[in-house]
């Protein structure tokens, strides 16, 4: 939609689609970017434009774009936030439209792979290396950015700034001891976008990528960031929601849920403690059938129980903080 006089925009919908392959949150991405050709072979969210006059409310415009690009047929699905920076779009740079997205958070079982589609599953932890806790302390956490960020501090101007970037430092990275908040993945992200950390902050600023603390490369336009609205969103809700339940089968064992809480919020959790809170939380219960294919001994299947929606306006898995030791 583009909106006519002086200031004319255009309003597109990206969706940052989460499913679990095996013990990996992925996102579904297309290879080549519709909305930036020029940056062919980055990986962006699916992109559609919203039709005023074909959609009659912007989550029937998603669903309908998103089922003819992807062919996934949407169960949950919520906006998360508006993006609409300034220079966002290169078509804007080049004195076209202003280009205003809405993104939404998606969440879906995977499909069977399908080898006609140019989509792809790719695990989240590609493009945000150092938000996974599973096996420690990420290596790029205290072997790459830790020591820029340090870098950073002491570069400021004077005390109160040093003093101001140490504490943003220690808030988001856990540095010097302090926890680390797997929620805060966004403003992690924005801090080093903010420092010229990520691929994006200098091709955005016309720079050459040498200061980039060399990842897996940018994705186009902002979509790393919408991305990273994305992940924040999801790690927040699983605390006081139960939407985890979006990305699981019907039957499960308390092992695979236990697997899929992990892989979203990037630590390892102690299996008793685990069982503990889901029993107390009274999230699941038994079918009374058991799971043989589990690669040791035989499990029991249990399924959501729905009802505790109407029980309680807050259930969810309250995780326990990650300690910010080295590794």
């Amino acid at each position: 939609m583009a909106a006519q006089g002086a200031h004319d925009f255009m309003i597109g919908l990206n969706a940052v689609i989460v499913a679990v392959v095996g013990d990996e949150p992925c996102v579904l991405v297309v290879p080549n970017s519709r909305e930036d050709p020029s940056r062919e072979g980055l990986a962006a969210l699916p992109f559609g434009p919203f039709e005023p006059g074909r959609h009659r409310t912007l989550d029937m415009g998603l669903r309908s774009w998103v089922a003819a690009q992807t062919g996934l047929r949407l169960g949950y699905v919520e906006q998360l936030y508006t993006f609409g920076d300034k220079g966002r779009d290169p078509r804007e740079v080049q004195g076209g439209s202003r280009v205003i997205s809405i993104g939404y958070l998606v969440l879906t079982r995977p499909p069977e792979p399908d080898p006609a589609s140019a989509t792809q599953w790719r695990n989240w932890y590609a493009f945000f290396p150092w938000e996974d806790w599973r096996r420690g302390r990420p290596v790029a956490l205290s072997e790459r950015i830790e020591p820029r960020l340090r870098q950073w501090i002491k570069a400021a101007g004077n005390r109160a700034e040093e003093r101001e970037r140490a504490e943003r430092a220690a808030v988001s990275f856990g540095l010097d001891g302090a926890g680390w908040s797997e929620d805060l993945v966004l403003e992690r992200y924005e801090l080093l976008y903010e420092i010229g950390l990520v691929e994006e902050a200098s091709r955005d600023r016309g720079k050459t990528s040498d200061a980039s603390i060399g990842f897996s490369g940018p994705m186009a336009l902002d979509h790393r960031r919408i991305l990273a609205t994305g992940i924040s969103r999801l790690r927040g809700k699983i605390k006081y929601r139960p939407v985890v339940f979006e990305l699981m089968p019907p039957e499960f064992t308390l092992l695979h849920l236990q697997r899929l809480v992990e892989a979203l919020s990037g630590k390892r959790l102690h299996k008793q403690n685990f069982r503990r809170l889901v029993e107390r939380e009274g999230l699941v219960e038994s079918t009374g059938t058991i799971e043989t294919r589990t690669g040791g001994r035989p499990a029991v299947r249990f399924r959501f129980r729905r009802e505790i929606l109407a029980e309680r306006s807050a259930v969810g898995f309250k995780l326990p903080s990650v300690a910010a030791r080295r590794g």
